[in-house]
């Protein structure tokens, strides 16, 4: 008995585990709260152009990896990963190009929040989500990846520490 018990549990257990794959890579990537990534690696990103806070325009460079980092000056999740890029390698390294995009921010926001920040990549403002939302559901910040031909290598939710420790091309 007990071993017919264990055959079935085992069975359901293959089952389950087939079943979840298969349907992992036909929606959007979603983690246990809830949190949606409508783009994956292998994509390609879905901008190659953005307009600053100075109202420049900045495209994506095709001699560069990027690292497109979608925040908030609110969010303390945002400030700490903005912190931890500023004393990282990452920000110095002449082989990649960081663009952070604030969610819900106007220019003006970004521009007084970058006084005190002294951020030293492109900040582009973003504030009705019109780019936030082409990428994810909820949750920042978001750190997404990307190749010298701007396909997708990996993307991150920040909302833990030391998420700079995870860029890694």
């Amino acid at each position: 008995m007990i071993k017919k018990v264990s055959h079935v549990l085992i069975g359901a257990l293959l089952c389950g585990v087939v079943t979840g794959c298969s349907t992992v890579a036909s929606t959007p990537a979603t983690s246990n709260n809830g949190y949606e990534t409508y783009i994956n690696p292998g994509q390609a990103c879905k901008h190659t152009s953005f307009t600053n806070i100075n109202n420049n325009p900045i495209s994506l460079d095709p001699n560069k990896k990027k690292l497109v980092l979608l925040f908030a000056t609110w969010c303390s999740d945002s400030l700490r990963t903005l912190n931890e890029l500023k004393a990282s390698s990452i920000i110095s390294d002449p082989t990649v190009q960081i663009i952070a995009i604030g969610r819900e921010q106007t220019r003006e926001t970004l521009k007084e929040f970058n006084q005190d920040f002294a951020l030293p990549f492109e900040l582009i403002a973003d504030c009705d989500r019109t780019i936030y939302q082409q990428y994810a559901n909820k949750g920042i910040p978001r750190l997404i990846l990307l190749d010298k031909n701007n396909t997708v290598v990996k993307t991150l939710i920040g909302e833990q520490a030391n998420i700079i420790d995870q860029v890694i091309w």
